[in-house]
């Protein structure tokens, strides 16, 4: 979130531009030749690649274990290394009923018990395993085939072990496949020998060399197996080395993704290799890095062990359950091919290979694993105004009445941790904040809400009763001797911290806030309008090893720090969120912003991309890294508008305001010593300008809505970056600075550069676009196009597809909860063949009443009818048509059109339709068994021409049909 006030002046250069290139500080964070597992790591890869086609992996199954029950399609054997014959491990292989494939390898008797519960928080439920594939043995290796046209097999090489993942016959994925699996086993640390002195008669004698036969694969040396230092820390490492090494190959496919979160571009540059672009391997070590690098493998706040590989042949994807700190390298052996390294600290290999064929399907597997994000609450998707820090309620109450008077619209404000006395959090500092009740209240009174910072580090007072209580339940983390509680240093001064890896932790948490008093100390000062900002929980600790917690630590269940490091930050915001469900009598949809996350935690709330700068490039790979996201199930993201440190002139500002606007969390924020630079500071032309774009987001909430609703239950990105949208297209596979929208049909490319008057937009199809605002034309190209788009301040590339229908809601509100009974505009964008489609979801955004089928789902098409001398636009309710489709776990399985919220729309009209691309004036417009309308028509290109130039534009005003009714309007070409 923030750096130590003592440290800020650094940060204060940035005042001028260009800011510096070094305010990141490298030496506070490791690169891998400063990890001792990690140099392990690639040590063994730098030996296996110098062998050559000599090098052989020492690992192998042992056929005379085999074991295959009839009833499912799991092969369980043991295997074992030629290096450690003594050392067992136990390998299992699964085939979904989805066409997933899960690889766990396990050490199994061994001296210790390796961690193995990553999938257990990340998965969203024990996945089925298929009851009607079978493994066929022989004497090499076994076989599983699968899919609908038995298109897909999994082939476990017996020896070496060998785990192949093919598709007609091709290999999509190879797990070790190069022999750079190994599973370090544990071991007793062993004990020196005592040097005996030579006798002056023996002094000539020869001194036996012990030789390591391990050595060609193990290497010659103990490196950093019993302890390992880093500035002034040392790691204890009580269990010694346990570290995980595993190359998986995409041996046909050229282009990587994901494994968020990452500073660089969406199609992840290499590692390894000739002229590699990064030195270090990708980096996954939940870390507080402020003023990071725009473009660099370092660890950042999240990790997401999910990667895409992609040709135009198909898509797959792995997803590592893995929660340690771990390494990637990513090396491109051929233009076509790809390959990785993973290495990680600790814990069971938990690998789960993603067949698709394409990017739809795997989204639909990864879904299925770790789940989808929930529907948010529709106010968080309007502007959120957040600064570090609104220092009163009257300064909160001020900030409102600007927005107002400036007819700026904004949903939620924001109180970063100097709300709180001495930084205990949920602990009101009385002087600022007298009366945080009142102040929320009348925050809420249009409709908005706020958000409060609570961070999961505890002042160590015996005053705090959020302290004292956890402290009293033995709910710490424990110091490394597992008994005394952990104390470490971070905004309050001394503090510890709750093990969220305790289930009797839970229930602590989510009472603590409740608004109404009960038998222990709960959050009474609040109320239901007040929803939870989650930051500091990579976790970040001061004083801590690369500001975080040592590893040696010990959570519920004896397990080390170093173990579950990475999902550590998932849980805060998870119990989080069921307290805010839980706090009220009618559950509510929360609102939580976490910074740290793992696998999963999409299904809690969403996520920032951190302490960006205020730069042009930090706001360019800011898109990217929300793509990174999205991708790997984190729909709910965006990146602090303006830069968190530093102040933005101008230009830059008004730029980011649009990145902002078309992100799904949509935030401004701003550090303590910035200025302030709320929108209605701003000066003229640029205040009027952002103005604008505020209110663009706002009439684009129902399309943001929908999207939504379509990943809740697909588990499609909400933006979409070209390879997901146009599989098959090469030209687009490495394109991150623009995307779709949803399905929506709308395509934005933010300008990031300063003195941009005009942009190109990669347009990927033979198909009619029109810009958003003023309906030109652009039209691409089979093999793809690029089109010159206007970008001046005011302007943003935004694009309709031909073929989309967009609903939009076009009344300046100064709140969202205020347009829900406005009407609604539909933009209908025709394609070549004169068609159109596009969806409207509606419910009453905040609470889960919709699970019940309280809802609207309604779907919009343009069809050719009466032998191509009409078109039909009509809207049908496709809740009813496809109950079991329209919601999050497919809840409702029967929809009753008439349901009391449909019925509350009934007053909720389309107040008018505008059709682009008509190939000429229309002889009439009616309604079905309505009679004639109201309508206007401007002469222009049509969608099937080939003539550029400003679309033609029919207007039908006031067709005088409810948004929720069934209806359709025919227009006699």
């Amino acid at each position: 979130m923030k750096v130590l006030v003592s440290a800020l002046a650094a940060s204060l250069i940035l005042l001028a531009s260009p800011p510096p290139a070094t305010a990141f500080k490298a030496g506070d964070f490791k690169t891998c030749s400063q990890s001792g597992f990690c140099r392990r790591g690639r040590a063994l890869a730098s030996r296996a690649r110098a062998s050559g086609d000599e090098w052989r992996s020492p690992y192998s199954v042992d056929g005379w274990t085999l074991d295959l029950p009839r009833d499912r399609a799991t092969l369980k054997a043991g295997a074992k290394s030629e290096l450690h014959p003594g050392v067992k491990f136990a390998l299992e292989v699964r085939v979904h009923e989805d066409g997933v494939v899960r690889v766990r390898l396990d050490e199994t008797d061994g001296l210790r018990k390796r961690y193995d519960e990553a999938a257990k928080w990340a998965l969203v439920g024990e996945p089925a395993v298929s009851t009607h594939v079978q493994w066929k043995v022989g004497a090499r290796d076994a076989r599983a085939v699968f899919g609908q046209r038995l298109e897909h097999e999994v082939v476990v090489d017996f020896n070496p072990l060998r785990i192949v993942l093919n598709r007609e016959g091709q290999e999509q994925v190879v797990v070790n496949g190069r022999g750079l699996l190994h599973m370090e086993h544990f071991r007793n640390k062993a004990v020196e020998e005592p040097k005996v002195e030579a006798s002056e008669e023996g002094s000539d004698a020869q001194e036996v060399l012990k030789v390591n036969p391990n050595a060609w694969f193990e290497g010659d040396s103990e490196d950093a197996y019993w302890d390992e230092s880093f500035g002034s820390w040392t790691d204890s490492k009580p269990k010694g080395p346990e570290s995980l090494s595993l190359d998986i190959d995409f041996p046909n496919h050229g282009h990587v993704y994901g494994i968020p979160q990452h500073a660089t571009s969406l199609d992840l540059p290499t590692t390894t290799g000739d002229d590699a672009f990064f030195e270090d391997p990708y980096r996954f070590y939940n870390a507080d890095v402020f003023e990071y690098l725009a473009s660099a493998t370092t660890s950042l706040y999240g990790s997401i062990p999910v990667m895409h590989a992609h040709s135009a042949n198909s898509t797959v994807a792995i997803f590592s359950a893995v929660g340690s700190e771990t390494w990637i390298d990513v090396g491109h052996p051929t233009a076509q091919s790809t390959g990785t390294h993973w290495i990680s600290e600790s814990g069971i290999l938990d690998l789960f290979l993603l067949p698709g064929p394409g990017p739809k399907e795997v989204f639909q597997q990864y879904s299925g694993l770790t789940g989808t994000a929930p529907l948010p609450a529709h106010w968080a998707l309007g502007y959120h105004q957040c600064r570090w820090n609104y220092v009163s309620s009257d300064d909160v109450r001020g900030v409102q009445k600007r927005f107002d008077e400036e007819d700026m619209p904004v949903d939620v404000f924001w109180l970063d941790i100097e709300y709180s006395k001495d930084h205990q959090y949920m602990i009101w500092e009385e002087k600022g904040f007298p009366d945080p009740i009142e102040m929320t209240n009348e925050v809420a009174a249009v409709g908005r809400k706020m958000v409060v910072i609570v961070d999961p580090h505890l002042k160590r007072a015996n005053d705090y009763p959020v302290y004292k209580r956890a402290q009293e339940l033995g709910l710490l983390v424990k110091q490394s001797n597992g008994k005394d509680d952990y104390e470490g240093w971070c905004w309050p001064g001394s503090s510890s911290w709750v093990d969220f890896f305790n289930p009797a932790s839970w229930d602590f948490w989510r009472a603590l806030f409740k608004p109404t008093p009960g038998s222990e100390w709960s959050w009474t000062q609040s109320t239901e309008d007040i929803h939870i900002w989650n930051d500091m929980n990579e976790p970040s600790v001061f004083n801590g090893p690369e500001i975080t917690m040592p590893k040696d630590l010990i959570h519920h269940g004896g397990w080390e720090h170093r173990d579950i490091h990475n999902i550590n930050g998932m849980f805060l915001p998870k119990v989080t969120s069921e307290g805010l469900i839980a706090r009220g009598e009618t559950p509510k949809r929360p609102f939580v912003l976490t910074r740290s996350f793992f696998a999963g935690s999409q299904r809690y709330g969403a996520m920032w991309t951190g302490d960006n700068l205020g730069t042009w490039e930090h706001m360019a790979v800011g898109i990217k890294m929300v793509l990174s996201n999205n991708i790997a199930g984190m729909s709910f993201a965006g990146s602090d508008v303006g830069g968190f440190f530093g102040n933005p002139e101008p230009e830059m500002l008004v730029r980011w305001y649009h990145v902002g606007a078309f992100s799904p969390f949509f935030r401004a924020h701003a550090h303590i010593d910035s200025k302030r630079r709320e929108p209605y500071l701003l000066d003229e032309p640029y205040k009027s300008i952002v103005r604008d774009i505020l209110r663009l987001r706002y009439s684009l909430l129902p399309v943001w809505y929908t999207a939504f609703r379509e990943t809740s239950v697909t588990g499609l990105p909400i933006l979409r970056p070209h390879y997901v949208m146009f599989p098959q297209d090469e030209a687009g596979f490495s394109i991150d600075d623009q995307y779709y929208i949803g399905d929506s049909g709308l395509l934005v490319k933010p300008v990031t550069r300063p003195g941009v008057t005009e942009e190109t937009v990669y347009l990927p199809e033979d198909k009619v676009y029109y810009d958003y605002f003023t309906h030109q034309t652009y039209r691409g190209a089979l093999q793809g196009k690029n089109v010159t788009v206007p970008a001046a301040l005011h302007q943003v590339p935004l694009l309709l597809r031909g073929g989309s229908i967009l609903p939009t809601r076009e009344r300046p509100r100064r709140a969202s909860a205020l347009m829900h009974n406005d009407p609604f505009t539909l933009r209908v964008a025709l394609d070549g063949a004169l068609a159109a489609r596009g969806e409207l979801y509606l419910d009453d955004g905040t609470t889960y009443s919709y699970k019940q089928g309280q809802l609207a789902w309604r779907g919009l098409t343009v069809d050719r009818v009466a032998r191509g001398a009409a078109l039909r636009l009509s809207n049908m309710d496709m809740a009813a048509a496809r109950p079991s489709a329209a919601v999050e776990g497919k809840a409702v399985q029967v929809f009753y059109p008439k349901n009391p919220f449909q019925r509350g729309l009934a007053g909720v009209r389309v107040e008018k339709v505008v059709v682009l691309g008509l190939p000429a004036r229309p002889q009439g417009v009616a309604l079905e068994g309505g009679g004639a309308l109201d309508w206007e028509y401007a002469e222009g290109a049509g969608a099937a021409g080939s003539a550029d130039g400003v679309a033609s534009v029919l207007t039908i005003k006031d067709p005088r049909v409810g948004v929720a009714a069934d209806w359709a309007i025919t227009i006699t070409l």
